[in-house]
This record gives structure tokens, C-alpha cells and sequence, in this order.
């Protein structure tokens, strides 16, 4: 008997059958191809050739701008941990920033504050682009870099963990300035640690710079010429690696960094190549800010949290022996704070480039409405035009040199 045929006809996702060229779609993911979350690929092949690429995103996704909605102002704070996870600290400003901007009380953060915020975020900046550094080696064959790479980056770990007690997410920042002091002896570790790490650099280069498969994988691989770079939106090394000197940091100073001296590196070649140099280069200008913040901190007066009460709890000492104190403290946590009505955008300079927080405020204890500019959203959808004229070996570099999150793209 003959099998009557269904009237839905059969479809087969991305594959093409009975083709007479030599054109193939590959599905590469979603699995972790030298990113950071789950990332699929569309591919068009032609041999070996990528002809067309289509960032496929989604797959992370936890609805992280509309959970801030549902949320006080506060206790959001912990949840931006989990975007750049690699990077927590800098979501953690920066959402706070954007916070204090609203509430107009910026200038009100305590200095000893603003300087420990400073040297938790430079610190996160160098615990970052360690990790981007070894598993950018490791997908590319380079398995001791990866080692070494970790080694310091315990180190790094540690000193956070010293501060706050967690090692990966760190809540570290609050609304209005830090919730805690640097512990006795952070000083002379953090001292101990940037003292050494530059040397540590320069065996990370000894192992990579002059490396001929390593320079076989990277040069002429991933080119993207200045006005490419600002058509699709990019920002940090990846603006930079393309001789574009913009840092937020210097352009649109925040916190101290004003008073801080530090270069912008700028690479010389638009290539993978180019922007890892310029990763070595900024884990240096790192460590010379942390290297000024240690004299600033030891001149600056006690004080952690800004004295606005109705918008920042007390000290812990005023709650537990001031009644009205502690009322503006349990009204606080339980009701949240009442920011004006209005509207704001802060901008950060985050390991990964820019990173922006817009906050829509009609005077609720929850944001109206709130959107994250994220890197990685703006350098993914870059790969659609990168990709293109290169291999599929080159693919794995590319994805791994743009130093990409989807924590922070699926948002």
C-alpha cells in the first residue's frame, strides 16, 4: 500500500541538498566556540571559505532589563553581576552610576569610596583580560598560556575575595559608595601583586608575541578599518585595536580617574594581532592606577557611603543606636528608594568597552523602564561583517579576539 504523503511539506533547517557547487550551511553551535555563553553561527561555506555569517543569539537569555522593573533599585544590584560575569564589578558601578546620576548625589560619594571603587574596577579590569588572554590562547593551541594565565588571575581573585568574600560575582559596589573598607592588610597584598605582575606580562609575551603559529593565527586575521569600527558601533579595545583613541575613562571622566595618569593605547595594526597587544599594553596602564591609588587611599579620610537619607541607609553604628535611623533603614530596604522623575544614560568604560545604563524614573521605587548598552550585543553583531573572506579556523580566532559575554547579550 502506498504511503499517502503528508500536506505540510518537510523542512529541514539550514540544509540544502542536491547542490551542484561546492557551497555548504554549517551550523557552528550553540556551544561555547571560544565564547563566553551560547553562541550559533549560520555559515555559509564555500569549501572552506566563509561566504556569509549570522550571529544566532538568544540561547542565554533571562530577561535581565525587564527583571530590573520588577525590582527596587537595591536589590537589582546583585543581578548585574551575572551580565559580564567575568567582569561583575564594572556592571556593578555602572549601574550604580547610572543611579546616582538620577538621584543627582555623584558629587556626595565619600573619596575614600570613589578611590576603592576605582581600585576593585581596575583590579576587575586586569581579572578580565586575563581571562580573555588564556582562553583565546587555549582555543587557538596555546595550553601553557592558559596555566600561567589562571595563576595570576587567582592571585587577582584572592584580593577580591579578601574585600568582599566572593571570588566571581561580587556585589561589591552599592548605590552611594562602597559597604565596606579595605581590609588591614589588602594594601601591602594588592602592592605585593601589581609589583610582580608586569613580569608576569612579559612571560605571557615571551610565550605569544614572537610565536610564528601564534602570528600565523592572528595577523592579517580579523581586519577592521577605523570607519568600519565606528559604523558598527564599537567601543573599548575593539574601537581601539583599530587606531581609534576614544576611552571613556579620559573622554568623559567619572569617579577620580580625572586625577589619575594613564595612557590610551592604540594599536597599530587593525588585526587579532593588534588587539592583542593592546590587551597586554592596558593590563599595564592597569597596573600603573592601582600603583596611584595606594598613596590616595592612605591619605583619604574614613567614609564609605553618602549621607543622603532619603536615598542611602546609615552607617551600620548610626542604625543600631539612632531610632530614626534605623525607620529610614527599614523603610529603605523593605519600600525602596523614590528617585525623581526623569531620565538618564551613564556611560562606563567596562574590560570590554562600553557599557551604558539608561534609567527611566516616574518617581516608583522600580525603575520605569531600563536598558543596557552592553558590549558584546554591538562586537556580536560585528561577526557578520568580519567573518566573511576568512577560514573556518580563522572563525574560532575571531570569536575568541573580540572578547565577547552573552551574559551580557542576552539580556
Amino acid at each position: 500500500m502506498q504511503q499517502t504523503p503528508n500536506r505540510l511539506s518537510p523542512f529541514y533547517e539550514n540544509l540544502v541538498f542536491e547542490r551542484d557547487d561546492n557551497m555548504m550551511i554549517v551550523n557552528f553551535g550553540p556551544q561555547h566556540p571560544s565564547a563566553h555563553g551560547q553562541l550559533r553561527l549560520i555559515l555559509e561555506l564555500d569549501g572552506e571559505q566563509v561566504v556569509k555569517a549570522v550571529p544566532d543569539v538568544g540561547y542565554l537569555h533571562r530577561g535581565m532589563e525587564k527583571m530590573a522593573e520588577n525590582m527596587i533599585y537595591n536589590e537589582y544590584l546583585p543581578t548585574t553581576d551575572r551580565m559580564d560575569y567575568i567582569a561583575a564589578a564594572s556592571n556593578n558601578y555602572g549601574f550604580a552610576l547610572a543611579v546616582e546620576r538620577l538621584l543627582d548625589i555623584e558629587k556626595e560619594i565619600p573619596r575614600r569610596a570613589e578611590i576603592i571603587r576605582v581600585m576593585l574596577l581596575e583590579l576587575n579590569r586586569i581579572i578580565s583580560h586575563l581571562f580573555w588572554l588564556a582562553t583565546h590562547a587555549l582555543d587557538v593551541g596555546a595550553m601553557s598560556v592558559f596555566l600561567f594565565c589562571f595563576r595570576e588571575r587567582e592571585f587577582a581573585m584572592d584580593l577580591m575575595e579578601d574585600y568582599c568574600g566572593a571570588r566571581l560575582t561580587h556585589s561589591a559596589i552599592r548605590i552611594g559608595g562602597v559597604p565596606l573598607d579595605l581590609p588591614s592588610d589588602f594594601i601591602d597584598n594588592l602592592y605585593a601583586f601589581i609589583t610582580k605582575f608586569p613580569n608576569d606580562i612579559k612571560d605571557y609575551e615571551g610565550l605569544l608575541t614572537e610565536n610564528r603559529i601564534w602570528k600565523m593565527r592572528l595577523e592579517e586575521v580579523g581586519n577592521l578599518t577605523p570607519e568600519d569600527a565606528l559604523n558598527w558601533g564599537c567601543s573599548g579595545v575593539t574601537l581601539r585595536g583599530s587606531g581609534v583613541a576614544w576611552d571613556i575613562r579620559k573622554e568623559e571622566p567619572y569617579s577620580i580617574y580625572d586625577e589619575l595618569d594613564f595612557e590610551v593605547p592604540v594599536a597599530d595594526k587593525n588585526d587579532s594581532y593588534g588587539r592583542y597587544k593592546l590587551y597586554m599594553e592596558e593590563m599595564r596602564q592597569s597596573v600603573k592606577i592601582l600603583h596611584q591609588t595606594i598613596p590616595l587611599y592612605k591619605e583619604s579620610e574614613p567614609g564609605l557611603m553618602a549621607k543622603v537619607p532619603q536615598y542611602v541607609s546609615a552607617t551600620k553604628e548610626e542604625i543600631m543606636t539612632d531610632n530614626f535611623a534605623l525607620m529610614q533603614h527599614f523603610v529603605l530596604v523593605t519600600q525602596g528608594m523614590r528617585p525623581p522623575v526623569g531620565e538618564v544614560y551613564a556611560a562606563t568604560e567596562s574590560p570590554k568597552g562600553e557599557l551604558g545604563f539608561y534609567i527611566n524614573s516616574q518617581g516608583e521605587p522600580y525603575p520605569h523602564r531600563l536598558k543596557v548598552r552592553a558590549p558584546s550585543f554591538w562586537h556580536t553583531s560585528l561577526l557578520q561583517h568580519m567573518l566573511p573572506g576568512h577560514y573556518l579556523a580563522d572563525v574560532v580566532t575571531i570569536i575568541g579576539n573580540l572578547n565577547i559575554v552573552f551574559g551580557e547579550i542576552d539580556r
